[in-house]
């Protein structure tokens, strides 16, 4: 049996949370590799709604769920989202949380720079969420974090929090703001320590024993690959890599623990906040997808652009992780529809391009180039088997195989976990 990747491949918000707990009740151990508490994933199960931004999907389902070193953590958040989480019936213990030692941490300061930044950016902003990611992973590279483990030696940080401060205090005068407090922040470190010390091991350690039982693994990406740091609509990304090959460093398990790559890609295409967006409707059409597809990110509560898809994104997203199988969601919003589109390249200056070019200023000059097909007037919702599909979607569904040269594994019809065609096992392949 395999282990199992999920990531998204468009950006972000492709309906991962759905499709990851439906795996995660056949997995023995659920891993969160990379972003933070930026990410928003929404679970619904028998009728009743969890909404997840830095806990693995699996912790609802009761499985062994990790928080990785990849990941950036605000420990106020995961103490609200437990709490959150308990008072919906959820059981969270030590034995099926766990949080990297060695994981760093989003502290007050970083969400205190993130917003100056957006605010004195003007029409450079990026978009982000406000929550502090990118500077805590700035001060993660640049060597001045403060650690899950550091917060058990609280009374010794001195020299680390001189790094930290000497940097924040120049960045923060900038700005003409005050100096960092650094008793305040001690001892908001020393109110919140015991809580996260309660799940903090080494995770690495852990995987290690669970994978050498034999047991099923899966890695919950978070994001989309168009969001990557490396590979997404630079500079409208995420401060992490959100590909596949991230699991691998962000949960201390060797490149040949990842398994089955599983991509989720949404029927149609979204993205919220700033950046490029070659397929964009801003029609009726547009508004009527967003309305039926409750368009609003899951931590934010932003509504989201709406598009048709777009195979060109997909099929690079796809190339770039090593995607083995696709999952497909949201087949149902695009129930009703005379016709329905799929870009299938991109003109730009005259010539035809069969990938999203890297320059910020080609990705806004495309042109989608679009194939149209009939759309349906049958209902695809709650649909459990391919042949309760209309036969216009099940032709949609193959052209977009065809057109993203990856295989679809699943498709999902509707928010409900059982309402799910499985076409390929990911932890059977």
């Amino acid at each position: 049996m395999a282990n199992v990747t999920v990531i998204g491949a468009q950006w972000g918000d492709e309906g991962k949370g759905k499709i990851v707990d439906w795996l995660a009740s056949r997995a023995d151990a659920v891993v969160r590799f990379q972003g933070g508490h930026n990410a928003g994933h929404t679970l619904v199960i028998d009728g009743t709604t969890y909404k997840l931004s830095l806990l693995p999907s699996g912790i609802v389902s009761g499985t062994l769920s990790v928080i990785g070193n990849g990941v950036v953590l605000d420990p106020w958040a995961l103490k609200d989202e437990v709490e959150k989480l308990e008072g919906q019936g959820v059981t969270i213990t030590d034995d099926n949380l766990a949080i990297a030692d060695n994981c760093p941490l989003i502290l007050p300061i970083h969400r205190d720079l993130d917003g100056l930044r957006e605010a004195a950016a003007g029409s450079g902003k990026i978009g982000t969420t406000g929550r502090g990611i990118g500077p805590a992973y700035e001060d993660k590279v640049g060597r001045r974090a403060i650690r899950v483990c550091d917060l058990a030696y609280l009374d010794d940080l001195g020299p680390q929090l001189d790094r930290l401060c000497a940097h924040h205090d120049a960045l923060r005068a900038g700005f003409d703001q005050p100096p960092v407090d650094r008793e305040a922040l001690l001892a908001d470190l020393r109110e919140i320590a015991p809580f996260v010390l309660g799940y903090a091991q080494p995770v690495w350690k852990r995987l290690k024993k669970v994978r050498k039982a034999g047991a099923k693994i899966l890695f919950e990406g978070a994001q989309g690959v168009l969001l990557d740091i490396d590979h997404g609509t630079y500079p409208f990304v995420t401060s992490s890599n959100t590909v596949s090959g991230t699991a691998a460093a962000g949960s201390g398990l060797g490149p040949n623990a990842t398994g089955y790559v599983l991509g989720i890609v949404k029927a149609y295409t979204t993205r919220v906040g700033s950046g490029p967006f070659p397929t964009e409707l801003d029609d009726e059409i547009g508004k009527g997808l967003g309305e039926r597809g409750h368009e609003f990110g899951t931590v934010t509560g932003r509504q989201r652009r709406v598009g048709w898809f777009d195979a060109v994104i997909v099929r690079q997203s796809c190339a770039i992780s090593g995607v083995t199988g696709i999952a497909l969601t949201k087949i149902d919003v695009l129930d009703g529809l005379e016709e329905v589109k799929i870009c299938t390249g991109y003109r730009l200056r005259n010539n035809v391009y069969d990938y999203f070019p890297s320059h910020a200023a080609d990705q806004v000059a495309v042109e989608p180039i679009y194939e149209t097909m009939d759309g349906w007037s049958e209902s695809t919702a709650g649909a459990r088997s391919f042949a309760d599909l209309p036969a216009n979607a099940v032709k949609y569904i193959q052209r977009i195989q065809e057109l993203i040269e990856t295989p679809v594994a699943l498709v999902s019809t509707s928010p409900e976990r059982d309402d799910t065609i499985l076409m390929r096992d990911p932890f059977m392949d």
